[in-house]
C-alpha cells in the first residue's frame, strides 16, 4: 500500500491527480520510476481514447522570430476555456509556435493534410511527426499527448500559418 508521502511525492513529479497515482504506486509495488512510467504508458492510451472529443476553446499564438525575420501565428484547441488558461496548455502551445518557426520545412499538421506534390521526408513536413526541437527524445504528436494526458482533455493543433521575409 503507498503512503500519503509515496503518493505526494509522485503527484508533484508528474502532475496526475490523486487517486492516479495511488493506483500506479500499487499497480508497481511502490517503485516511484515504474509508477511514473505505468502513469505515462495509461496517460498516452487515456488521449488515444479522447481523440474524438470536440475541441472549440484554446488559444492563437503569435511568436516572431530572428529579430523580426520570422513571423508564426498557430491556434491550439482544448475542449475547455478552463484548460485554454492553464499554464502548461499556454506552454505547449507556445512550443508548438516554436517548433513552426524553427523548421521551415512544415507544411502540414497531420499526414492527411500532406499535399500530394509535397517533397521531403514525413519528419520534416509534419509537424506531429517532428522532433520537438528543445527535447529530440519527444516528437510534438508525443508532447500534445502528454498535455492532454494531464489536463483530461482532447487538444488538437488546428492550424498556421509561416511567414518568413522574403518568401
Amino acid at each position: 500500500m503507498a503512503t500519503a508521502a509515496e503518493v505526494k511525492r509522485l503527484r508533484e513529479e508528474t502532475n496526475a491527480g490523486v487517486m492516479d497515482c495511488k493506483r500506479a504506486l500499487e499497480e508497481t509495488g511502490g517503485d516511484i520510476e515504474k509508477a511514473k512510467k505505468w502513469l505515462h504508458e495509461k496517460g498516452i492510451a487515456g488521449a488515444e481514447k479522447k481523440a474524438e472529443r470536440e475541441t472549440s476553446q484554446g488559444l492563437v499564438e503569435s511568436y516572431i522570430h530572428a529579430g523580426g525575420r520570422i513571423g508564426v501565428l498557430v491556434e491550439v484547441n482544448c475542449e475547455t476555456d478552463f484548460v485554454g488558461r492553464t499554464e502548461g496548455f499556454r506552454t505547449l502551445v507556445h512550443d508548438v509556435a516554436l517548433q513552426i518557426a524553427g523548421i521551415p520545412t512544415t507544411l502540414a499538421i497531420t499526414e492527411d493534410e500532406l499535399p500530394k506534390d509535397a517533397e521531403g521526408p514525413v519528419e520534416e513536413t509534419v509537424l506531429m511527426k517532428q522532433q520537438f526541437i528543445k527535447d529530440g527524445s519527444r516528437t510534438i504528436e508525443q508532447l500534445v499527448k502528454e498535455v492532454i494526458a494531464k489536463t483530461g482533455e482532447n487538444i488538437r493543433v488546428r492550424r498556421f500559418t509561416r511567414y518568413e521575409l522574403g518568401q
